[in-house]
């Protein structure tokens, strides 16, 4: 399974495990073995986690809640109440432990660990005012990011998938209608 993590923030790139929530949603993470791979797939994420039916569902209540209040904070709207308890109960939990080897940083934990760690990831990104929140102007994309470009003026969640297919197809319409 193909994961993209050109969000700039793990809680949004977990959101971007549904594609094209405007068209036809597309669901990454039907099992929690999908899960597992996308926690393992996650480099800011502990390595190696196991997924049960229950941390399963709470992994994909958070993903929902993250959603809606990302959208909320991008227009304007006030927080609800349910999607703040779903955030703030999963920050709640533990936090993976960090160890750090000539290789570098590494965060082990289990999943609960993982999700508290998207969870105050998500809480961050929320909290500050200075974060830019997009959607991409691919018509058939629709994930969230964080635009960190100068001047905020990125209008793509990752230029190697939407930005080139919509640069590709206005080439080529260009083509097209050129004599």
């Amino acid at each position: 399974m193909q994961f993209a993590f050109v969000s700039g923030n793990p809680a949004l790139d977990l959101v971007a495990t549904v594609e094209s929530r405007h068209d036809r949603p597309a669901d990454l993470l039907t099992t929690p073995f999908d899960l597992e791979q996308w926690v393992l797939a996650c480099e800011e994420l502990p390595d190696q986690v196991t997924a049960d039916a229950a941390t399963f569902a709470s992994a994909l209540r958070l993903r929902e809640a993250i959603h809606r209040l990302a959208l909320d904070r991008m227009q304007g709207r006030r927080y609800s109440p349910a999607e703040l308890d779903v955030l703030n109960s999963a920050a709640a939990g533990p936090p993976p432990t960090a160890r750090l080897s000539d290789t570098g940083l590494h965060l082990h934990g289990d999943l609960p660990s993982a999700l508290a760690y998207v969870a105050r990831r998500a809480i961050t990104l929320l909290a500050d005012d200075d974060n830019c929140l997009k959607e991409c102007s691919r018509p058939s994309c629709s994930r969230l990011y964080l635009d960190r470009s100068r001047g905020a003026r990125r209008n793509w969640c990752g230029m190697q998938a939407c930005g080139n297919r919509v640069k590709a197809a206005a080439y080529r319409a260009r083509k097209h209608s050129t004599p």
